[in-house]
């Protein structure tokens, strides 16, 4: 009961209370949200702060930045949606602040096409070389399982892509990844398609911000390429997974493309099924499939391959 009477009073008091309905339209820095609500960081900070503490809101930092949200289970998130829900749609303070959390959303949206606009022609050169990606998705899928999955967790969320194709069998997916410009085009992605059970947050894979055996799917995809160190990658995707969970790795087949290497920073040039295998029986868990995807189009250089690994129950 204390605990519940410490949400009632954090949330009232108006400006905790349009944060509140902020947050439940995505993630927010302390700085976009005093753009929004025209007060001072400070001022901002302790409200946050008290939000937080109430279990209504969560602290996301990420490199120099710290996102907020509203928290992601419990009588908490609940609360605060209801308090939205119950919020007039005509309120002039709420249209103004969802006025401006357009602007801030589309210059975020404008900051992220900038850097893709600049990768772009890289990008689409490297993606001549292997698969659709349509197919590959189709097979992550079949080889998944059907789910429902309570979590999901991509490791190297990239542009969200890999949790919107998962999104009709989670309660929960988050990706992850160090890039904070494709963390940006990821939001956006995921709010686009109003997928708010999705999330991301700024993580390295080798030190994945989750308890262990929390998710019972993580996806890699074309990630482990980049790596110093794929090994330690798959063992830390594997403390995360649940016993009876899969681990589902997507990635180049070996190749001579040694322009990969020297204009992309590719660090492997592909992996071999008997180092992916090692590999995943070293984080103790089992080789279940492995599928090769030959590219179909002329000139198609690139083989992609899936290898499914799950975690003895």
């Amino acid at each position: 009961m204390d605990s519940l009477v410490a949400q009632l009073k954090a949330l009232a008091e108006p400006t905790r209370l349009r944060i509140t309905a902020l947050l439940s339209r995505g993630e927010l820095t302390v700085s976009e949200l005093v753009q929004i609500l025209g007060q001072s960081q400070p001022r901002v900070s302790r409200h946050l702060k008290l939000l937080t503490e109430a279990g209504l809101a969560e602290r996301l930092p990420e490199g120099a930045y710290v996102f907020y949200r509203l928290t992601e289970a419990g009588g908490g998130r609940r609360l605060a949606q209801m308090a939205n829900d119950l919020l007039p749609e005509e309120d002039p303070v709420m249209t103004r602040d969802f006025s401006r959390l357009e602007a801030i959303k589309q210059s975020r949206a404008d900051a992220a096409q900038a850097y893709f606009e600049s990768v772009a022609e890289d990008w689409d050169r490297i993606r001549s070389f292997h698969l659709a990606d349509h197919e590959v998705e189709a097979a992550m899928r079949k080889l998944a399982g059907d789910g429902p999955f309570d979590l999901m967790i991509d490791v190297g969320v990239g542009t969200g892509r890999v949790l919107e194709v998962f999104s009709d069998r989670l309660k929960r997916g988050i990706g992850v990844d160090i890039n904070h410009s494709m963390l940006n085009m990821a939001r956006l992605n995921l709010e686009k398609a109003g997928l708010r059970h999705c999330s991301v947050r700024h993580a390295d894979v080798g030190a994945l911000p989750f308890d262990t055996s929390a998710a019972d799917l993580v996806t890699v995809h074309q990630v482990l390429h980049y790596l110093e160190d794929p090994g330690l990658a798959v063992e830390e995707c594997a403390r995360v997974l649940k016993p009876g969970g899969n681990l589902l790795i997507v990635d180049f087949a070996p190749h001579q493309l040694e322009t990969l290497r020297e204009d992309h920073y590719h660090r492997r040039l592909g992996f071999s099924d008997e180092e992916m295998r090692s590999w995943i029986e070293s984080a103790g868990l089992k080789l279940s499939e492995q599928v090769a995807l030959h590219p179909e189009e002329p000139g198609g250089q690139l083989t992609m391959k899936i290898w499914v690994a799950a975690k003895p129950a």
